[in-house]
């Protein structure tokens, strides 16, 4: 992000021509002072649905901009992220405030594709309302589908645009059919399209019986009231979108006196139909062009009148930091400050920049705030609370930031140099620190290595990291154990793509790196060793010798040491040395390099120097004596197995179940989890899970997905090679 008037040519993709050239005046950002005039609206939808062309419509409709942006050319304005540019997607959440007729309108584009499904969380959890953009083209597919059963847990109103109406192969009635099939028989059209010479040219209103003549190219260029053969034609549907607003009514009395042959008066059932929109439980349909702008008047009324405002919404709940439930907080800007962090961003002049959703209270410049981040250790954000000051607030309009005096309850703004902020962590009063609680998190599945080109790379790898991932609770950085690689646990490969190249953006040289499974070693058999350290340098020497046993434990066994020596022939003082030699010597491996597990070690016999003898030199014997006995022995090589449930739709299961036999995994069962899923238990070997969050996608058209957890470690096949 960036603020106006900071001489920068390059912040913008396109240069002179990028979106910051076509924006229209605007010093100064939009704030908002009633939080019931304020809408705050998710675009949702799959990856080249038209999401962003739709806001750039809008926002040419408002005179906002002087020009329509281009995707090809990164000149649009909620696609300013240069990993957007790259990707000729959204990759990131993009807020773009819209003031129409006296009301701000929240237009938040969220990214569609399944590896940025945390900005769409984050998008949703901001939002008041969903629009659900779907092409006229490419009509829906599963995921868009599973999104909308997602957004009605939620209860959240949501509303259908059909985009790309100006196509050559644009099927309206075939996309409209599949809505309704998909999201259930509430979705019904307010407008359907009017063709002229095989094109759509305006729009008719099946409520009021008037036609938006969109042929100039310019919005809501002529209105006029439809003819006979137009009313004629779009009957049925008026018919249908009646009935389905009287069965919405609270009016009992609507639907008989309808059945009737009574006219009901257009302002009850428009009023009727807002009310359905606001609860969640009636969903309109809108035709839209981005081209010719085809929609985007009544799109807009839609969003003013028909959304709900903050104050018609819930406010998530809230702890204080020892995690004890505080007072319900209500969208009032006099209440206490509750906001939330829901999107970070690094800009090179003003630093770390939060996206904030304000839900309680008014939050101002020169404000001291309580920043607090907790519940999120397994991703790697360690809990942290610290006392800052909000030095300046901005109202984002895609890449740049103009300044605003206030954000109240209900309003989102851009906070610039908040130190600790973090995405999902709270904003509250420092006299009143709160914790909001934190919408769920998807969980990265896909893991990638990668090392620094140098040493030197190193520092700047830790740093540009811990940058990147305090914007992106779905990356989880993790420095393995015992494999020592440093991984990146993504969302999918567009996911890990962004992720490279924000690093190397940021000066890092690094390169990726196969992932290595932490195998482990054990003894298949008994076996036996002798250590014997004995130097003897001139001075005082070194002089240790064991012997021990060795025998296998049963899998999770961990490590026993039995001390059988008889007759002193080891003072008790080195005993310990022995066992601590023999510890250090499992850690590193007897084989392949390992840890050894599962193992009995029985001391049976030794000699020690009443001189030379040390704990060092029993150490040494203890590591000399296992590695020994391993070198007699039969080492098996042990593999990671994780227990992992599946989540598919019923038609996908059969060659889900097929792909897991492939894998070498076990089934542990099947359920039905309703609305024709499936959940499929299976335990598969960590080795063939490092690609399954792509290859799953690809075998259920981007709708399966999994979860999984460590479960033991399985002998490794003989017949199986890991490399």
């Amino acid at each position: 992000m960036s603020v106006k008037g900071t001489k920068d040519p390059g912040r913008t993709a396109a240069g002179r021509n990028g979106a910051e050239s076509r924006r229209a005046d605007a010093s100064a950002g939009i704030a908002a002072e009633d939080p019931a005039r304020i809408r705050n609206v998710a675009l949702v939808g799959h990856s080249g649905a038209g999401k962003t062309m739709l806001i750039e419509a809008l926002l040419a409709a408002q005179g906002m901009i002087t020009r329509k942006g281009s995707i090809p050319d990164g000149t649009t304005v909620s696609d300013s992220d240069p990993a957007a540019v790259h990707q000729q997607r959204s990759v990131t959440l993009s807020l773009v405030p819209l003031l129409i007729d006296g009301i701000k309108v929240n237009l938040l584009d969220t990214p569609g594709y399944p590896d940025f499904i945390g900005e769409l969380r984050a998008g949703l959890r901001a939002a008041d309302a969903a629009l659900f953009v779907v092409s006229a083209v490419d009509g829906i597919d599963a995921t868009t589908t599973a999104l909308w059963g997602e957004c009605e847990l939620m209860q959240l109103p949501r509303a259908v645009a059909i985009t790309r109406m100006d196509h050559p192969r644009a099927d309206y009635d075939g996309v409209l059919a599949a809505c309704r099939k998909s999201f259930g028989e509430g979705v019904l059209p307010l407008y359907v399209p009017v063709r002229a010479g095989g094109e759509v040219t305006g729009l008719l209103g099946l409520l009021s019986g008037t036609v938006t003549d969109y042929s100039s190219g310019e919005p809501a260029a002529a209105v006029r009231a439809a003819d006979a053969a137009e009313l004629a034609a779009s009957g049925a549907a008026r018919g249908d979108l009646i009935e389905g607003i009287i069965a919405e009514s609270e009016d009992e009395t609507l639907m008989d006196r309808y059945l009737e042959g009574e006219d009901i008066d257009t302002d009850v059932l428009i009023a009727d139909l807002e009310t359905a929109v606001e609860r969640g439980t009636f969903f309109p349909v809108l035709s839209t062009s981005a081209v010719s702008g085809l929609g985007t008047a009544e799109l807009l009324e839609v969003l003013v009148r028909a959304f709900p405002s903050p104050p018609d919404g819930s406010v998530p709940g809230a702890t204080d930091l020892g995690g004890s439930p505080a007072d319900a907080l209500r969208c009032d800007p006099t209440g206490p400050l509750a906001a939330e962090v829901v999107r970070t961003s690094v800009d090179p002049f003003l630093g770390r920049v939060c996206l904030v959703r304000v839900f309680s209270g008014t939050l101002r410049e020169d404000a001291p705030v309580h920043v607090g981040g907790h519940g999120l250790a397994d991703r790697g954000h360690q809990d942290h609370d610290s006392d800052e000051r909000v030095t300046h607030l901005y109202s984002p309009l895609g890449a740049s930031l103009r300044p605003v005096p206030y954000c109240v309850a209900g309003d989102m703004c851009a906070v610039a140099k908040l130190g600790s902020a973090e995405t999902g962590d709270t904003i509250s009063g420092r006299d009143r620190p709160l914790l909001l609680a934190t919408w769920e998190m998807p969980e990265p599945l896909l893991p990638v290595a990668v090392e620094p080109d140098s040493r030197s790379d190193e520092d700047a790898l830790a740093r540009s990291l811990g940058k990147i991932a305090a914007g992106d609770p779905t990356l989880r950085v993790e420095r393995n154990s015992e494999t020592h690689q440093l991984v990146l646990w993504c969302m999918g490969e567009a996911h890990v793509e962004v992720v490279l190249d924000r690093l190397r953006d940021q000066g890092v040289k690094l390169h990726t790196v196969d992932v290595v499974t932490p195998l482990r070693e054990t003894f298949a058999a008994p076996a036996a060793g002798h250590g014997r350290h004995v130097k003897q340098s001139g001075g005082h020497g070194q002089y240790a010798v064991c012997d021990i046993d060795v025998e296998p434990l049963p899998r999770g066994g961990g490590f026993e040491f039995v001390d059988k020596t008889v007759g002193g022939v080891i003072p008790g003082t080195f005993i310990p040395s022995v066992e601590k030699g023999v510890r250090a010597q499992m850690e590193k491996g007897v084989s392949a390099g390992f840890p050894v597990v599962d193992l009995r070690v029985t001391l049976t016999g030794g000699k020690a120097h009443s001189v030379d003898s040390s704990d060092a030199a029993f150490q040494a014997a203890g590591a000399l004596a296992l590695r020994e006995a391993a070198a007699a022995g039969r080492i098996q090589l042990l593999e990671p197995v994780s227990s992992v449930t599946i989540t598919v739709a019923d038609e996908h299961v059969g060659s889900v179940m097929s792909d897991l036999s492939s894998r070498r995994g076990r089934l542990t069962g099947t359920t039905s989890s309703g609305g024709g899923l499936t959940e499929i238990g299976a335990e598969v070997p960590d080795q063939e899970l490092l690609r399954y969050a792509v290859d799953l996608r690809a075998l259920t058209a981007g709708t399966g997905r999994f979860r999984r957890r460590y479960l033991r470690h399985d002998p490794v096949p003989a017949s199986f090679s890991l490399s």
